[in-house]
């Protein structure tokens, strides 16, 4: 077997194009610069789609009109937060060959495994209802078709996606990765046409600070909703059997590559974030405007800066609601097939979650509602998710070279306290 191995195929069926040259090349020092971290790159790229859906929109405009700046620093510490869970993540994948659900599979009862099964599958659905009306809301804003069809037409586009998957990994990861650079170009265009203040940008990332108990709630929103249960999932399964170390020297230099590309995706997903509360603070706050329905903001974008900017923000929407629920689709295959080992085809799951938001939908529910909604039905699976994490990145058993430092495990347990106490706090709120 050479050393950094490239599996053709993978837990997800990802029948790519090995690249075992190029792996064994910079995992041997071989290969200098981007050429060394090329074959690492991705998996992190399609996390990160976790964090840039509709359900962030949502939150991230309302807390731009409310509140200008303020809250920047709540999405700067959330990413730094994320970084840390989406690492120990792609650290078991890459340290067990196995991804969490297998790992919980093989280490609890079988009662355990099954509850957390039926449990993750709630909470992908959930996610996938924010993600699948998120997409349809873009082609109604857009198009002005009719949110139905056009939730058919967003079932479509998102079978398309998955499609790239049986044509590879590469395919998928470079079919995500441009999915996310149009979203980046959307609000990097918007940001210039909103002219914002960047002197207090900068403030507002820097310093911690609130304008009395509605802010609060709403950065306990910004924080609660930062780690999606979904993403942690996929996440070790992307990296559990895509470049294969034969002994713990080349885990450990798989793993520092693998870092990089956690840390630059998301740096792209929180600058994105931010930018769409700098958007909304340079648009509505400083014109008095609380909006908090996509629909409006997208009516309100016209009228304040052009058709263009409604356009960008529009077609922003589409793109991270049709990425994220085929992500969302891919985590369901991952955590059924991991923690009672059984599958069933991706494209009858696509089906499947459908109907949700397809129900939803002709309900004639209003769709920032349901995507509110949905954010609580998700609260209520971050724990199990990050509870077995850092258990499992914590043992030394499991993870060989690769556990977790001590200051890395307490941190982990910091933030799984802050983040499952704001999450209930939440749901107590809302409800």
């Amino acid at each position: 077997m050479e050393q950094g191995v490239v599996h053709e195929q993978t837990k997800m069926d990802h029948k790519g194009t090995a690249l075992p040259a190029a792996a064994k090349a910079a995992l041997n020092g071989e290969a200098k610069g981007i050429k060394r971290l090329l074959p690492f790159l991705g998996p992190a790229f399609i996390a990160a789609v976790a964090y840039l859906d509709p359900g962030n929109f949502a939150t991230n405009i309302t807390a731009g009109s409310k509140y200008g700046y303020l809250l920047l620093w709540v999405i700067a510490a959330s990413n730094l937060m994320a970084v840390l869970i989406q690492t120990l993540s792609a650290k078991l994948g890459i340290a067990t060959g196995k991804n969490l659900p297998e790992v919980a599979h093989d280490r609890f009862p079988k009662s355990v495994s099954i509850f957390l099964w039926i449990q993750s599958e709630l909470v992908i659905i959930a996610t996938d209802l924010a993600e699948f009306i998120g997409a349809a809301l873009g082609l109604y804003l857009l198009f002005g078709i009719p949110m139905l069809p056009a939730a058919i037409i967003t079932a479509i586009g998102s079978f398309a996606i998955l499609e790239l998957q049986r044509r590879g990994y590469r395919s998928l990861e470079a079919g995500i990765a441009a999915m996310v650079l149009i979203v980046v170009l959307a609000f990097a265009f918007q940001v210039i046409v909103a002219k914002p203040d960047f002197a207090a940008v900068a403030t507002g990332i820097v310093t911690p600070r609130f304008d009395g108990i509605d802010s609060v709630l709403l950065a306990a929103g910004i924080l609660g909703a930062t780690v999606m249960p979904h993403a942690i999932y996929l996440h070790s399964s992307l990296t559990q059997n895509r470049i294969v170390g034969r002994n713990e020297a080349e885990k450990k230099k798989i793993f520092k590559l693998e870092f990089i590309d956690i840390i630059l995706a998301m740096i792209i997903a929180g600058a994105v974030n931010m930018a769409m509360v700098v958007v909304s603070a340079g648009l509505f706050f400083k014109n008095g405007m609380v909006v908090e329905d996509l629909d409006v903001a997208f009516r309100q974008f016209g009228q304040l800066s052009g058709p263009v900017t409604a356009i960008s923000f529009g077609l922003g929407l589409l793109i991270a609601g049709l990425s994220s629920s085929s992500v969302g689709t891919m985590a369901g295959d991952v955590v059924m097939q991991g923690f009672i080992n059984k599958r069933i085809n991706l494209y009858l799951r696509r089906a499947i979650t459908m109907v949700p938001p397809l129900a939803i939908i002709v309900s004639g529910v209003n769709p920032t509602d349901a995507l509110v909604m949905s954010q609580v039905v998700l609260s209520f699976g971050i724990a199990f998710a990050l509870i077995p994490l850092i258990l499992f990145t914590a043992n030394r058993d499991i993870m060989g070279g690769l556990v977790n430092r001590r200051i890395t495990t307490i941190l982990g347990w910091m933030i799984s306290a802050l983040v499952v106490g704001l999450n209930l706090f939440l749901i107590v709120q809302m409800l």
